[in-house]
Order: structure tokens, then C-alpha cells, then sequence
């Protein structure tokens, strides 16, 4: 019981301290993991599969291990370590709170219509090109990346902590951060990111969903439709490229009676995607509500890997 006990007190901590705190102000290891994966790619890189299998599989392997030594070493200490080591990860590994101030700055920024200041934060939500992007353009890839990174950031991860510990939440941010680094289909990582983005798609799935879910039980207390995110959802999640981010991209739009999806900017492609939901397109003031919807989630799904670590007792 006392497994149980430990698992379920850290998971909570862990996001009450992002909620407080937000990410690590300095040394983030997600930060330190990525210039490790950037540095190893300068060995492992060759223009294939097998390649980027090798370079996904020495790093995702090594933060197992580690997580794994670490809950084993804290468990042995008692619960109070134990319950530390896995707060220490969920918290390095979720980034709700710095989500959600982030959209609310770009929402500040575009209010008033400084594009330019809009432009530069872009990059902070997704790896669009903002050069390309207006001030609708940069509205709408706005709420997309909020809604997707919902999942992402949060939701995904806190299923991992409830179900296992720090190894499997360090896991997750890792898989995580190497698809946002080489999980793109350019000339250089069509093939070498292929595992990267493979292995994201495959961590994310329950995730996404389980995100979809809490935005229709939880969009009416954003003055949100349950029933526009049912109808989205099923309609038009299948057309998007991604099988994850479009369940969440969906569900959103239609809480939310807003439209998304089209023309989107890369800086090494340009994709046009099919569109997410019948409604208007979105304003700032959508924006908003859709950051007040991630962190309405977000609650629900701290309560909802409470209840993991519930049931999952021995």
C-alpha cells in the first residue's frame, strides 16, 4: 500500500510544483538532454532508418536507465525519497503551466497587433515558420499548438508518472523531446527521424485521447461545447497527418466552434492540411479560451492519474 501511497504523492507534487513554479528556471535536464541528443547526432547521423533507430534507441535506452536507477535508489531510502524521485520527474518532465503562460503572452501580443513580437514567441509554442504567418495565421497556429501540447505536455506525461514512476515519465519526455528535434519530414530527417517520430506517435496515442476525452466532459466550464467536441472528433480526426495531434487539434476546434487546419508553413515544407471543425475562424479572444480549456484539462488530468495510482494498487 505504501507503493501506492508514495506513486500517488509524487505524481501530485510533481505538478503542483509546475503549477507553482513552472519549469526549471535554470539547468532544465530537458534542455541538457537535448544539447546530448544534438551532440551524439554528429555521430549517429546517417541518411536512414537504421541510423536514427541506433540514435533514438542509446538515448531513450539511457534515460530508462537512469530513471529506473533512481527509483530503485530513492524506493530504497523510504517513502519520503521515493515519493521525491517521482516528483522530481513528473515535474521536469510536464510543462502545462509554461504552456499556458505562453499562449496568454502571444494572445497579449496579438490584441494589440505587434506581429512582429508575435513572430519571435512563435517558435516558444511550435516549429512553424512565423515569417509566413499573419495575424490570423498566427492565431490559429497558436490555439492548434496549445490544444496539441496539451497532450504533450501534460496530459501524456502525468498517465506516465501514474503508471510508472520516473522511469516511464523520463522515458516519455525523452521520446518527446527527440521527435520535436529530428521527427520532421525533411530532406535531412525523412528517414533518420522516422523512428523518432514512430515511437512519439505510439507514446502519445493514449494520451491524446484521453485529452480529447477531458475536453468534452470539461469544455462547458469554458462556455464550450461537449457535443461540438464529439462531432469534431469523430469527423474529422482521421484527416489529419498526425493520428494524435488531430484527435486533440479536433476536439478543441469543436469545444471551442472554432475552425483550423489548412495551409501550414514549415520551414522545410509547406503541408496543406484538411480543415478541424465547421465554426469561425478563431480570434484572440478564442485563444484565450483556449488556454483557459488546457488548464482546465490539465486539472483533470492530475485528478485522473490520481485515480491511475488508485487502481493500480497492489
Amino acid at each position: 500500500m505504501w507503493a501506492t501511497r508514495t506513486r500517488l504523492a509524487g505524481v501530485l507534487a510533481g505538478y503542483l510544483a509546475d503549477v507553482a513554479l513552472g519549469d526549471p528556471a535554470r539547468g532544465h535536464p530537458v534542455a541538457a538532454f537535448g544539447r546530448a541528443a544534438a551532440e551524439l547526432e554528429k555521430v549517429t547521423y546517417r541518411d536512414s532508418r537504421l541510423a536514427g533507430v541506433v540514435h533514438v534507441g542509446v538515448l531513450v535506452g539511457a534515460v530508462s536507465v537512469l530513471g529506473a536507477a533512481l527509483q530503485r535508489t530513492a524506493d530504497r531510502g523510504g517513502p519520503p525519497w521515493s515519493i521525491a524521485a517521482t516528483a522530481a520527474a513528473t515535474w521536469v518532465s510536464v510543462g502545462g503551466t509554461s504552456l499556458a503562460r505562453t499562449g496568454l503572452a502571444m494572445s497579449e501580443l496579438l490584441e494589440p497587433g505587434d506581429i512582429e513580437a508575435a513572430r519571435r514567441l512563435l517558435p516558444s509554442l511550435c516549429g512553424r515558420d512565423p515569417a509566413w504567418l499573419d495575424g490570423a495565421g498566427l492565431t490559429r497556429a497558436s490555439l492548434e499548438s496549445v490544444a496539441e501540447n496539451t497532450s504533450d505536455a501534460q496530459v501524456a506525461p502525468l498517465l506516465c508518472a501514474a503508471m510508472g514512476g520516473a522511469p516511464a515519465v523520463l522515458a516519455y519526455r525523452a521520446v518527446n523531446t527527440l521527435d520535436s528535434m529530428i521527427g520532421y519530414r525533411s530532406a535531412r530527417y525523412v528517414r533518420f527521424g522516422w523512428a523518432a517520430a514512430r515511437l512519439d506517435d505510439a507514446a502519445n496515442y493514449v494520451g491524446a485521447r484521453a485529452t480529447a476525452a477531458l475536453v468534452v466532459m470539461l469544455a462547458p466550464f469554458v462556455g464550450g461545447s461537449p457535443w461540438g467536441a464529439v462531432r469534431a472528433w469523430r469527423r474529422d480526426a482521421g484527416r489529419h497527418p498526425s493520428p494524435n495531434a488531430g484527435v486533440v487539434e479536433a476536439a478543441f476546434a469543436g469545444a471551442l466552434g472554432v475552425r483550423v487546419g489548412g495551409p501550414t508553413q514549415y520551414r522545410h515544407e509547406l503541408q496543406i492540411r484538411p480543415t478541424l471543425g465547421d465554426g469561425r475562424e478563431p480570434t484572440v479572444a478564442d485563444l484565450r479560451r483556449a488556454v483557459a480549456l488546457s488548464r482546465t484539462v490539465q486539472v483533470g488530468a492530475a485528478l485522473l492519474a490520481v485515480l491511475l495510482c488508485y487502481l493500480r494498487r497492489p
